[in-house]
């Protein structure tokens, strides 16, 4: 028997998403409300929801917080809108928690340092950056800079030519 299934490029993705190892872990972990590691019943309908490819919203509208892109009926957007404030939360938090460990193995370490990051010496002028985390010594005696970036995993999606992860190794070149 013949089976031919048509499925869209966002079905493929996220698919493919769910297919790749620990995606599922999530649904194994034992929630510490003292630590504020739960998710509450709405968040998990909305979680299953997602992960099933049911719609979250009636239909697409332009965003009303950045004003620029389509606020999908998936909510992919939402994702990684860099006008919300859980966008730049998300970051910050990874930040502190790498900080965090560093403090905690005695790893001298600096949040938010300005380096002289891609300038060089002989072009005479400064382009102080702040780096998220400066990790002195970290490799024969050289200082280390840790610039994170938070991505949605589906971005690029509507490009047409979607592979996992792309946009973390876009950032990685």
């Amino acid at each position: 028997m013949d089976v031919h299934f048509d499925m869209t490029i966002r079905q493929k993705a996220i698919f493919e998403c769910l297919r790749a190892p620990h995606a599922q872990d999530f649904l194994m972990t034992i929630p510490i409300d003292g630590l504020g590691q739960h998710v509450s019943p709405v968040e998990y309908r909305v979680i299953l929801k997602y992960r099933r490819m049911i719609p979250l919203f009636p239909g697409d509208e332009t965003c009303p917080v950045c004003r620029k892109a389509c606020l999908d009926s998936f909510g992919e957007h939402a994702v990684h809108c860099k006008e919300l404030p859980g966008f730049k939360h998300r970051h910050d938090l990874v930040r502190d928690v790498l900080f965090d460990i560093l403090r905690c193995v005695r790893v001298s370490a600096k949040k938010k340092a300005p380096v002289n990051f891609l300038t060089g010496p002989l072009e005479g002028r400064s382009t102080l950056r702040p780096t998220d985390v400066l990790v002195f010594g970290w490799a024969v005696g050289k200082h280390a800079c840790v610039d994170l970036t938070v991505v949605s995993a589906l971005v690029g999606l509507e490009s047409g030519a979607f592979t996992m992860g792309q946009a973390a190794l876009k950032v990685a070149s």
